[in-house]
């Protein structure tokens, strides 16, 4: 398959090496279908593989790619297993599964390995290799518009197959990013996917597949309601999990033995998370001083403007390391989403100039938000980007290191859109929430919460999930914290109003 096919197919065609293996595993767990099913059979491994594993079993194997049916099918001629296989070429997305699945007795193994590409990246191919359009995740407008609506072609295909099982007994072996795995069961568990039991073993990717993500072997049994958790393997030897995840009310935990012991430390934060400023136009806003003195942007230009409009500027990887002496500034066109800028042309023509220079690239700007909006606009600002005092964490890196940040030069320090903060006026009150939020209990607490494999392991959603009050009481900072609140406006605090609607909307962590 040609290179922009094998993207929009998501085409990574298991080794026959690796599905034996799983093969084994299934042996070892104690499976021995009457009928193997492989939704996207590619070249035939896992047929071969169960072929050998199961050689009472019917196999059956699907694929688009016409070349693949054939060279599965001499596969498994080569295997000897022909005479009980049957493999065709089927659309996926356009296939009847429950009228397939109704006509399969027995007991059923549904293994493979599903399409690794996301529906955004088809779409910007143009690709065709998409499901018909479904808000399968409930999303609401604004996190459609703000890239929740992406999604693993592979997790729609899980989601289509346990739906069309219809609650019978099925087991499910799937080859899947680890995200994935967790979005599947998320999903089945929050919908009555009736999932007996399931776990999740770690596979070497990029091994396999020359792939660098976390992917696994996802388990599955169906047909009954189990408990709302999986444990995870490290691999395919492994005789003890290392963690086990779970449904925790409507939140999937990376710990969820951890989170039972740690719990009473969530709640609603009394202070409101942030996150950073969010302009899509880096080439331009962001400047750096080279030698001291001059500007210049990422497109290499020197940049001759007022300094009205700039601000010290720490992006992720300066908090994730320590870095707190801001190297960057950032062009900061409004104090408030909607403000006009037009006002610019006239307190610093230079700044005017040089943003109208780059209109163009403000207008190629893809996301919608920026639609309708006016010239330069920028999103994740307010009053509370300018408080003073800052406590601030990387959303894009494994641990959580909050850093406490102060201005530089009379100036509040800014921050990109993959960190997020809490805003202070007073320094006192940033200093000791700095150290509720590092103590050993709260970084426990926030490990239980994680996916360190996740793009962004820190969210809004998430940090807002910390009881700080909590933490403080057990981390021994009750009392400092106490008295800090005497003092300070609150740049952060939630409106008692939006307190009580949060509190309403959270759901109470089941056990």
């Amino acid at each position: 398959m040609k290179t922009n096919a094998r993207i929009e197919f998501g085409d990574f065609q298991t080794p026959l090496a690796l599905a034996q293996e799983v093969s084994s595993l299934l042996i070892q767990q104690g499976l021995s279908p009457d009928t193997v099913l492989e939704p996207t059979c590619g070249l035939g491994a896992f047929l071969v593989a169960a072929a050998e594993a199961f050689p009472k079993a019917r196999l059956l194997g699907w694929d688009i790619n016409p070349d693949y049916v054939a060279q599965a099918k001499s596969a498994l001629v080569q295997s000897g297993a022909a005479k009980r296989a049957s493999v065709g070429q089927q659309d996926f997305f356009t296939h009847d599964w429950e009228a397939e699945l109704a006509d399969i007795r027995g007991s059923l193994l549904i293994l493979g390995n599903l399409p690794w590409v996301t529906n955004a990246t088809v779409s910007g191919m143009n690709g065709s290799n998409l499901p018909a359009k479904e808000n399968f995740q409930g999303l609401r407008g604004i996190e459609a518009r703000t890239g929740k609506s992406n999604f693993d072609i592979s997790e729609w295909m899980l989601i289509r197959l346990v739906r069309a099982l219809r609650g019978r007994k099925a087991t499910i072996a799937m080859l899947c990013k680890t995200a994935t795995a967790r979005k599947f069961l998320r999903f089945a568990w929050q919908n009555d996917g009736r999932t007996a039991g399931a776990s999740l073993h770690r596979i070497d990717a990029k091994k396999h597949f020359g792939a660098s993500v976390d992917a696994c072997l996802l388990l599955a049994r169906t047909g009954e309601v189990g408990p709302l958790e999986a444990d995870v393997f490290d691999d395919f030897t492994a005789k003890r999990r290392s963690t086990t995840l779970g449904l925790a009310g409507q939140d999937l935990v990376a710990d969820i033995r951890t989170y039972r012991r740690l719990k009473h430390l969530e709640g609603l934060c009394p202070y409101q998370w942030r996150s950073g400023v969010k302009h899509d136009c880096a080439s331009i806003m962001e400047l750096r001083r080279a030698d001291g003195k001059a500007l210049h942007n990422k497109l290499g230009e020197d940049v001759r403007i007022e300094s009205d409009y700039l601000f010290p500027l720490l992006k992720c990887s300066d908090l994730a390391n320590g870095r707190l002496e801001p190297e960057r500034f950032v062009l900061v066109t409004q104090r408030r989403v909607g403000e006009d800028t037009n006002i610019i042309s006239k307190t610093a023509p230079r700044t005017w100039r040089y943003l109208d220079s780059h209109r163009k690239l403000f207008e190629a700007r893809k996301s919608s938000i920026y639609s309708s909006r006016v010239p330069f606009a920028l999103f994740g600002i307010g009053d509370y980007a300018f408080a003073p005092w800052k406590v601030a964490v990387s959303g894009l890196h494994r641990t959580p290191r909050f850093a406490l940040v102060g201005p530089v030069d009379g100036k509040p320090v800014l921050f990109d859109d993959t960190c997020y903060f809490l805003p202070f006026e007073d320094e006192g009150e940033a200093r000791i929430v700095a150290e509720i939020l590092n103590s050993q209990i709260c970084q426990q607490f926030l490990a239980s919460l994680t996916f360190t494999d996740s793009k962004r392991p820190f969210t809004v959603e998430l940090l807002q999930r910390l009881n700080i009050r909590a933490i403080a009481d057990e981390a021994g900072y009750a009392d400092d914290w106490k008295a800090s609140r005497n003092r300070g406006v609150r740049y952060s605090e939630q409106p008692a109003s939006l307190q009580a609607e949060f509190a309403m909307e959270r759901p109470t962590p089941e056990v």
